[in-house]
């Protein structure tokens, strides 16, 4: 019986001994599974260090590494068919209308409404008088007192109604985040920015938030409060809202962009069968000074997170990013919806959930730069979400993000491609440097012509108040007799002309 012996050799010495016969190949050698086992062999041989002593024969190791040699593509190709049918598996889980069959993309949304909830009053401190420390144990009696001072009394409760708002949203299967505000949805007059953070996980067609004083129903049509004790609170309706500039129509001087019938206007640019911009799409006017309207709807993704998830972007002169992200029911950052990216995040967050139709306002103004090509002024944006300012007048004193550097030049604007299908519809965009000013020519006032006529060593006069009205008035009665003459004489000339 043929044997091969593996002995313990150190790594870095090359050993004398020769292959195995049953290893040994031959010009005549045509067996595959010899081929495929041969070089596992060789590798085998590498090994012989961390191998203790023995013996085994050429047929097992043959079986072994012949084994091994068709096992490893069965492997692979099972790991790259799980591979496929994950990622199969992620893009059935992106949607651009709204899913049948996702019993929590129906319980995702806003809602809004009033409760009653108990209010805890402050605590007030008993009132003590210090005893004389000449008494017996009056040591002891102070210390006594100013323990019991410092036990409050207790503390009334009182019922108090209050307007709350909920975002939720769903961040994979049957788990949910919300945020609850006091005040109202984010927008809205009384609203207040700081939330309380839910979480919460969905069974059947209900869902059931924690994280809060409360905890809260969610069904379909709306959310139930109810504290420790099981008493019901209060119930939010169900708000689906709309902002206030969609549909906007272009102004007389704007530029349509896109309005559904064609991509003439992007370098560029695709157009869905149902007659929506697809992202990706680059801008062929290269404006200085804009003002840009343009609508999105954001895709449903409930299986991913942060960036990956409804990701597109304006990018203003391809250098500047105002972000656009599935980011409802965030705490706004600085790569969120609203965000010029990476350097401010919105002053409040104003993103709507996925599949609704929301707007991007921009008010954009160049940097401005010397003839040397030093920069003179920053660039400044202004921005509305769903038509709430977002962005103040911002000035911006370099590319954010990943754009381009800043240079006295222009560059188009992009509906940034970040592989998620992002779509856009009714986008127009106004030159602001083409917009004629209706105060142009600015025409002086009397004084100012006075003042531009005066000599160069004012007189005595100057000091007298009396002087320069007189001065005025007879201004005003002269310009008033060249009005009248001209008047009178305007006639005169239409006539000659209608003789000629």
């Amino acid at each position: 019986m043929l044997h091969v012996e593996i002995l313990p050799q150190p790594f870095g010495f090359s050993s004398p001994r020769r292959d195995p016969p049953c290893f040994r190949r031959s010009s005549d050698d045509s067996s595959p599974f010899l081929a495929l086992a041969y070089p596992m062999f060789m590798q085998l041989r590498i090994l012989r260090p961390v191998v203790n002593r023995g013996r085994i024969t050429g047929r097992l190791l043959l079986y072994f590494c012949s084994t091994l040699a068709i096992a490893s593509p069965v492997v692979a190709t099972a790991q790259d068919k799980s591979q496929g049918a994950e990622k199969a598996k992620d893009l059935d889980s992106v949607f651009t209308q709204p899913p049948t069959d996702d019993l929590s993309y129906e319980l995702q949304g806003e809602f809004v409404g009033e409760v009653t909830v108990p209010v805890v009053a402050a605590p007030e401190e008993k009132k003590t008088e210090t005893p004389d420390a000449e008494t017996p144990d009056a040591e002891n009696s102070v210390e006594k007192l100013a323990d019991e001072a410092r036990v409050a009394t207790p503390a009334k409760v009182a019922d108090e109604s209050k307007v709350l708002g909920l975002q939720l949203r769903v961040v994979g299967g049957e788990n949910f985040e919300g945020l609850s505000f006091v005040g109202g949805l984010p927008g809205e007059e009384a609203h207040q920015s700081k939330p309380m953070k839910l979480i919460g996980r969905r069974s059947g067609d209900f869902l059931v938030l924690s994280g809060g004083p409360w905890a809260i129903f969610v069904d379909k049509d709306g959310c139930s409060l109810v504290d420790k004790t099981g008493k019901t609170l209060g119930r939010l309706k169900r708000v689906e809202r709309q902002s206030p500039t969609l549909g906007a129509k272009p102004p007389e001087h704007a530029i349509v962009l896109f309005d559904g019938t064609g991509t003439e206007q992007f370098q560029k640019g695709t157009m869905t069968e149902d007659g929506l911009l697809e992202e990706g799409a680059d801008l062929k006017p290269m404006i200085q000074d804009f003002d840009l309207h343009i609508e999105f709807l954001l895709p449903y993704m409930p299986k991913k997170e942060g960036q990956g998830r409804a990701n597109s972007g304006i990018y203003i002169m391809s250098r500047y990013e105002c972000q656009i992200l599935d980011s409802f029911a965030q705490e706004a950052v600085n790569n969120s919806c609203g965000a010029i990216y990476l350097f401010k995040s919105a002053d409040v967050n104003m993103c709507l959930p996925p599949l609704v139709w929301q707007t991007y306002d921009v008010r954009f103004t160049a940097p401005r730069w010397a003839a040397d090509q030093t920069k003179i002024r920053n660039a400044h944006i202004t921005s509305w979400i769903n038509g709430v300012k977002v962005q103040d007048d911002v000035d911006v004193p370099s590319s954010t993000g990943h754009g381009k550097p800043e240079e006295p030049t222009l560059l188009p604007t992009l509906l940034q491609n970040h592989n998620c299908p992002v779509r856009f519809r009714n986008a127009w965009i106004v030159d602001r440097g083409l917009l004629t000013s209706d105060r142009f020519p600015v025409k002086g006032t009397v004084e100012s012509k006075l003042e531009s006529t005066k000599p160069e060593k004012a007189g005595p006069e100057k000091a007298n108040p009396e002087n320069k009205s007189k001065k005025v008035e007879k201004a005003e009665s002269t310009l008033s007799v060249q009005v009248e003459n001209s008047e009178a004489t305007a006639p005169a000339a239409t006539t000659n002309e209608a003789t000629k």
